[in-house]
């Protein structure tokens, strides 16, 4: 069973159309496609050395240094990247593709699919879902924060002297990144490639250039040490693992962004390129630390040699603006998402270039996360005391995705039960191993994410479920289509010339806006269109399947179009498609689009608490307009409405 917008859906679920769109063949070359991946796909994650072994042996948040604990956490970083990033989303997560495209949403999307919507497995894992999304979004607070002021704290060793301008400059920089993203990144995103590349390169040549000191560190690929470590000092290692997840943050990014460059580039990137650089970085800082234990205060920037220090201060803060460039956007799109989806209340999306359907820019969420970055760095004021917080957004992500990647694996692609409970036992138990570890740093700044993901995700259900009883009261006073339609049409009204338009959440039942337009004025315009848009769990939608429409007689009809959950719906594309599909004329300016614009009032009538009723009425009155939204022409919208008690 197909997802769809409670504010769009009909009663009648269709089947999933043929889709089409950037999941789809990549006619660019494979090197092509992998240096583009290398420059959005892999920023966050690539900046992690920055931070990641430092956390470990923090005096708060960490393990005191011993070679003996140096051996384990270096080994356990290696195996956490082989493990996490290698065998469970290259291997496993990015096959779970949604024709072509990846995210928590598109899986949450396929997992639905083999339930019925009035399940509770439908319900649970559709919470899963949001859940998952919503500590995406605390990622996009978190990813820019802790990236760019990891990269900048690099002065405080090249310039000890200048310490007290990190935070001003990381700010400034920041607030540059987001003024800029109105004006889209286009132009600016021709240049990620090749600077991450530069990034990755400059990690491996660094960490060989250190590994010479110690090349005893190599040891550390032996699993043996992570495991001995871990069966020696439990509790020890139990603590780092909060830490060491930091290696693997990012690793979302790997399946959201798959349907951009398809599976091959992004698996062959990350296998070449960008997991040797990884490991070679993170031995280079284990031989360094263990050549020189005092390095363990800023293992990364202490391995570069003084004469480029100041060049890798640059190149690492061009990476990192890259990263949370990656997630700024990545924001846009899973907002978007969750706007179609029928998760949070239209918005005013901004198509950023005519030639890339995915580059948008969304105004509020785009203040908001500036609003939020800025107020984390100030509150939070170094890396460290970030790392924190950044492991549980990141852990409570990768748990969700194996639980729907358990349904999936099983429902979807009828696996074998006891080969799904395996594999699911196996990436659960490391999973939970490194959530709960992170747990424990709830009151050092674990709390931030958690109170973002329950902050985002109150208002994500309140808003499905304030959609589901406004559409339950639209049906319980509605009146059925067909026969009224059928009954007018024996008794009409008088008949003026033009076309009318009205938007429908519902295919049965009659709109607001067309009973009030004829009590009020009498009148019935020569040809009349129900127009309802559905969003279904498809990414793309191909434009001759787009558009269905149903002839009720004197000239009246039915028109369903269908949307894939990464496309915008567009007034002039269903225009242009009805002319062409049907052989309709539209005269524009001789056409008026009738729209419903209810008042929504709290009541005792039962539904949700008082409070959330309240919070539904605040967001629904200020959500983006219906017109705005849909791209239709401001001069030619009646807007009829009511008020509605929930």
């Amino acid at each position: 069973m197909s997802i769809s917008n409670p504010e769009y859906s009909s009663s009648t679920l269709l089947n999933p159309v043929e889709v089409s769109g950037p999941g789809g063949e990549h006619k660019k070359s494979l090197g092509v496609m992998m240096l583009a991946a290398i420059g959005v796909v892999f920023g966050d994650i690539g900046t992690s050395p920055l931070y990641a072994l430092k956390e470990c042996f923090d005096a708060n948040h960490g393990i005191a240094y011993t070679p003996e604990a140096l051996f384990g956490v270096i080994s356990m970083m290696i195996w956490a990247l082989i493990l996490v990033v290698t065998v469970k989303y290259v291997l496993f997560v990015m096959r779970a593709d949604n024709k072509g495209e990846g995210g928590v949403l598109s899986l949450m999307a396929l997992a639905l699919r083999s339930f019925d919507s009035k399940s509770k497995g439908y319900f649970f894992f559709m919470i899963m879902g949001m859940l998952g999304a919503c500590m995406l979004l605390g990622e996009s607070v978190i990813t820019p924060a802790i990236s760019v002021l990891s990269a900048v704290e690099g002065i405080e060793i090249a310039a000890p002297g200048l310490n007290k301008f990190i935070i001003p400059i990381s700010l400034i920089i920041l607030v540059a990144l987001f003024l800029i993203q109105k004006y889209g990144t286009a132009a600016v995103g021709k240049l990620f490639g090749p600077i991450t590349l530069a990034w990755f390169l400059t990690l491996a040549a660094l960490g060989i250039w250190n590994i010479g000191d110690a090349p005893e560190i190599i040891a550390a690929f032996n699993p043996l040490y992570a495991i001995d470590f871990i069966r020696l000092h439990p509790t020890t290692a139990y603590i780092v693992m909060g830490a060491v997840v930091l290696v693997v943050t990012g690793v979302e990014a790997l399946y959201l962004d798959m349907g951009h460059f398809g599976r091959t580039p992004v698996r062959y990137a990350w296998l070449f390129i960008v997991l040797p650089s990884l490991l070679i970085n993170y031995l280079g800082q284990g031989a360094l630390v263990l050549s020189d234990p005092e390095a363990i205060k800023n293992p990364f920037y202490l391995m570069v040699p003084e004469w480029a220090l100041w060049p890798t201060v640059g190149l690492a803060t061009a990476a990192t603006v890259i990263a949370s460039q990656a997630v700024i956007s990545g924001a846009y799109s899973l907002v978007s998402q969750a706007i179609l989806l029928g998760f949070m209340p239209r918005m005013n999306i901004l198509h950023t270039s005519d030639s890339e359907q995915g580059q948008i820019y969304i105004p509020i969420v785009n203040w908001v996360l500036l609003f939020m970055v800025v107020v984390t760095i100030i509150e939070f004021r170094e890396s460290v005391n970030l790392a924190a917080a950044y492991g549980i957004s990141v852990t409570s992500t990768m748990l969700i995705t194996t639980i729907l990647l358990a349904v999936v694996m099983f429902r979807e692609w009828k696996m074998n039960v006891v080969l799904v409970a395996l594999i699911t036992a196996a990436f659960f138990l490391v999973d939970v191993a490194f959530w709960t570890a992170n747990l424990i740093k709830i009151k050092d700044g674990g709390w931030y994410p958690l109170a973002l993901g329950l902050l985002c995700f109150t208002c994500l259900i309140t808003w499905y479920r304030g959609r589901q009883i406004l559409r339950k009261r639209a049906m319980e006073d509605g009146i059925e289509l067909s026969s009224f339609i059928g009954a007018l049409l024996a008794h009409p009204p008088h008949r003026v010339e033009g076309t009318a338009i009205f938007l429908t959440a519902h295919v049965d039942y009659l709109p607001v806006s067309f009973l009030h337009n004829l009590k009020h004025n009498h009148v019935l315009h020569e040809r009349v269109f129900f127009l309802k848009v559905s969003i279904w769990d498809v990414p793309y939608v191909n434009d001759r399947d787009r558009i269905t429409l149903k002839d009720l007689g004197g000239n009246i009809f039915v028109v369903r179009a269908i949307y894939g959950f990464k496309e915008t719906p567009d007034m002039a594309t269903i225009i242009n498609l009805i002319e062409t599909s049907f052989n309709m004329k539209f005269d524009m300016m001789n056409t008026s689009f009738f729209l419903s614009r209810d008042t929504i009032i709290p009541s005792a009538i039962p539904g949700m608490a008082l409070w959330r009723e309240r919070l539904f009425c605040w967001m629904y009155q200020n959500a983006g307009r219906q017109s705005d939204f849909f791209k239709i022409p401001a001069n030619r919208i009646v807007e009829l409405g009511a008020k509605v008690e929930i």
